[in-house]
Order: structure tokens, then C-alpha cells, then sequence
């Protein structure tokens, strides 16, 4: 829990110095009903990002989607990318994985709410041929690891990072084969 109570401050004055106009957070009660019909719980600090920063509007790039609300949201993209998997010829989208951030071209970080770290991982339809599992990558270990590697700058996302040598990319997410299947 210390780690929530220290990093939490430390995005949220990131995001007030880089965003023009932050949403409003999301309420308890709004949590609650999206984990409701999610049928899991968001992993704590993910939690207290949208009940204690903002309901999205900061972060990396594109910054993230807010948890709930009107147009597109974590919730409505969740359902939507489960619904296109399930009906599909070929899965792709695991239970408890939800979409945080999308990164454009049908990429998205998402974080797999289900792990005990809430791992961060990177949807790439484009990196998929005929295996659903070959679109995702590990972006990070954590979703703290992923918001201190934003706060550092240092994400390999950023547009310079082709020539930071210490920029850790994704790899993929051995697991994600599995997941699908359950």
C-alpha cells in the first residue's frame, strides 16, 4: 500500500503539469459499478488513479481512456474487444485484461487486472497472423513499474527513444496463450 500512497501524489502532479484540463475523478460509486459489471475488481492502484487523479486524460501519448462515462471508455472497450474475440475465428482478447490506453492503430497498454503485480501489457493486432496470442507483449512487470518508467520519461514510446540504448522494449507475453484459452 505504500507504494499506491507514494506514486499516486507523484502522477497526479505530473498529469496537472502536462494535461490542459484533467477530468474529473471517477467516484467510488463509479468503481464499484464498473467492477460490477466487469465481474472482477481493478487492481488497487489503478483504482485510486481514476478516484484520486482523474477519470483519464493524462499519460503516456495518448493518455489514458477514462474508466467510465460517455464515448469510448476502459469499460466500453473491454466489452467491445471480448465481444470481437469471442465471435471471431480467432481469439485474442483475455478475460480480466482491460484496455487503459490506446495507443493508436488498434494498439492498446492494457492491464491484466487478474495478475498480482497488474502486469501492463501491449496489444499489437498487427504483430497477429493466425494466433491471437502473438499480438501481446509484457510492457511491464507492474502498472507502478509502467507509471515510474512514465514519470521518468523514458518509455520506449517516446519519439527519441530509437536512440536511448537503456530503453527496456516489450516482450512477449509467454502466458498469453493460456489466458485466452480459459
Amino acid at each position: 500500500m505504500k507504494a499506491i500512497e507514494d506514486l499516486v501524489p507523484r502522477v497526479a502532479a505530473k498529469a496537472k503539469a502536462t494535461s490542459t484540463a484533467l477530468p474529473p475523478v471517477a467516484t467510488a460509486e463509479e468503481v464499484a459499478e464498473t467492477e460490477a459489471i466487469l465481474g472482477f475488481a481493478l487492481p488497487p492502484l489503478l483504482a485510486s488513479l481514476y478516484r484520486e487523479v482523474a477519470n483519464g486524460g493524462y499519460g503516456p501519448d495518448y493518455q489514458l481512456l477514462p474508466l467510465i462515462g460517455p464515448g469510448r471508455t476502459a469499460l466500453s472497450e473491454y466489452q467491445s474487444e471480448r465481444s470481437a474475440s469471442a465471435e471471431g475465428a480467432t481469439p485474442y482478447w483475455p478475460a480480466g485484461v482491460l484496455p487503459i490506453l490506446d495507443w493508436g492503430c488498434a494498439m492498446y497498454a492494457a492491464v491484466d487486472c487478474l495478475s498480482e503485480t497488474a502486469m501492463v501489457l501491449l496489444f499489437d493486432p498487427n504483430a497477429m497472423a493466425d494466433e491471437g496470442a502473438a499480438a501481446w507483449f509484457v510492457d511491464a512487470g507492474s502498472l507502478a513499474e509502467w507509471l515510474e518508467i512514465w514519470l521518468a520519461g523514458t518509455g520506449w514510446y517516446r519519439e527519441d527513444a530509437d536512440d536511448d540504448e537503456d530503453v527496456v522494449e516489450p516482450r512477449p507475453w509467454e502466458t498469453a496463450a493460456s489466458r485466452i484459452a480459459e
